[in-house]
């Protein structure tokens, strides 16, 4: 029997070996990719959707829920429409082509997968950011609004920033390091959901009553499952299973940890009880911090940007925001943007030997990460208010009228009751 294995053993590999050796499709590479978009499609539809349903009210814990489903849904189809063609088309600013993925069959690769799988991964990333986005407005903006302002966002703001950054635009590609989505995902949905929050105005009982998580268990097992999908989200974006996935799988695994105790130590510090919801932050504060970095950063430099983005996530949340007195209602910003630009920052500074270029320089590195940043948050910015505008008056007005905010959007808008007790 071991005569015969040995036999046939080349024939079994060759398709393996042939793979390898020309650079085409790798049957590894494609299992690999499979289950990383699997495990980033989780993250937004079940991870997020519980992660943010916890943190709201009552009233409106289905209406946050549905957000995150529906959002990613149509996020999904602006990205297969026209999204993918404008951030990974030809092109300078933006992309051209691959309208409805024309030209793209299950034959075409991309790297060493089928590029129908790169278009699903790279939608997912797209999908999760306009959820992500979504926290800052919950509780008072129209579900219709957020809908018709998710499909066009895909296309106009996530679309041709993920084109700069990954995609082959070079207009405005400073030389950025950004493995994962530290300036198209985190930043981006943090400066997005702020604009809205800033135009929506502030909830009717915001600063008047306290406003407490309906469900903490829920927030728990929703950034367990962000942890988890996380792993997808990271190591996913290597494209390939080799060491730099595995590195940056290790790396989101440490530094999620170091920011579940970077939030509770601040929170013991500040108010002397660290709490599990405190912890459930800490955690998606360490996975954000991390992302832009999983790719070059070492476990030590993943115990600082990880524990680090966890006191921040706290001082942020706790106090200064605080000093903006805007309503992002489940801190987005604070937590993704704010935490991210620490990240993005990081990702220069603790960059690892093994990962280091040749003649690398951290001051021109630090440069091209503070022009990214700066080119995400004014074009983001800008563009979130001009389409949540469009979107506004395409729906009579982008806020709930005040019997809808004061019943609660579970009841009024969808008909339902998050707990029938």
């Amino acid at each position: 029997m071991k005569k015969i294995k040995l036999i046939f053993a080349p024939f079994i590999l060759l398709p393996v070996m042939a793979n390898a050796a020309d650079g085409k499709l790798s049957v590894g590479d494609t299992a690999w990719m499979i289950v990383a978009t699997a495990l980033v499609m989780m993250m937004t539809p079940a991870g997020l959707a519980l992660f943010y349903g916890g943190l709201t009210r009552k009233k409106n814990v289905l209406n946050t829920i549905g957000m995150s489903m529906a959002g990613y849904s149509v996020a999904t189809l602006a990205w297969i429409v026209i999204g993918y063609g404008i951030a990974f088309g030809k092109g300078d600013f933006i992309g051209i082509g691959k309208i409805m993925l024309s030209g793209i069959t299950p034959d075409t690769v991309k790297g060493s997968i089928p590029e129908l799988l790169f278009v699903a991964f790279q939608g997912t990333f797209a999908a999760i950011t306009i959820a992500i986005a979504g926290g800052a407005m919950i509780e008072r903006v129209k579900f219709s609004t957020y809908l018709i302002f998710s499909f066009i966002w895909t296309i106009v703001v996530y679309a041709p920033i993920a084109h700069w950054a990954w995609g082959g635009g070079e207009t405005l590609n400073f030389g950025e390091m950004d493995f994962a989505g530290g300036t198209v995902v985190h930043i981006n949905a943090g400066i997005a959901g702020l604009v809205v929050a800033m135009m929506l105005g502030k909830r009717r009982s915001y600063g008047r009553e306290a406003i407490k998580p309906i469900s903490p268990i829920f927030v728990a097992l929703g950034s367990a499952l962000l942890w988890f999908g996380w792993f997808g989200f990271n190591a996913g974006s290597e494209l390939a299973a080799d060491g730099v996935a595995a590195n940056a799988f290790i790396v989101t695994n440490v530094a999620a940890a170091l920011g579940v105790l970077g939030w509770m130590t601040a929170e013991y510090i500040v108010y002397k009880k660290p709490t599990i919801v405190g912890a459930a932050s800490g955690a998606v504060s360490g996975l954000v911090a991390i992302t832009p970095a999983s790719g070059s950063a070492g476990v030590g430099g993943a115990i600082i940007i990880g524990f680090i983005g966890g006191v921040l996530g706290l001082l942020g949340v706790a106090k200064v925001k605080k000093l903006f007195k805007i309503d992002d209602a489940l801190d987005a910003f604070w937590v993704h943007g704010f935490v991210g630009i620490w990240g993005s920052i990081a990702t220069a500074i603790f960059i690892a030997d093994y990962a280091m270029p040749k003649n690398y320089s951290l001051a021109s590195q630090l440069i091209s990460q503070f022009e990214a940043i700066l080119l995400t948050v004014v074009y983001s910015g800008i563009m979130s208010a001009v389409v949540f505008y469009i979107s506004s008056l395409l729906t009579g007005g982008g806020r709930v009228d005040d019997e809808t905010e004061l019943i609660g959007l579970d009841e009024k808008t969808h008909g339902e009751e998050a707990f029938n007790l």
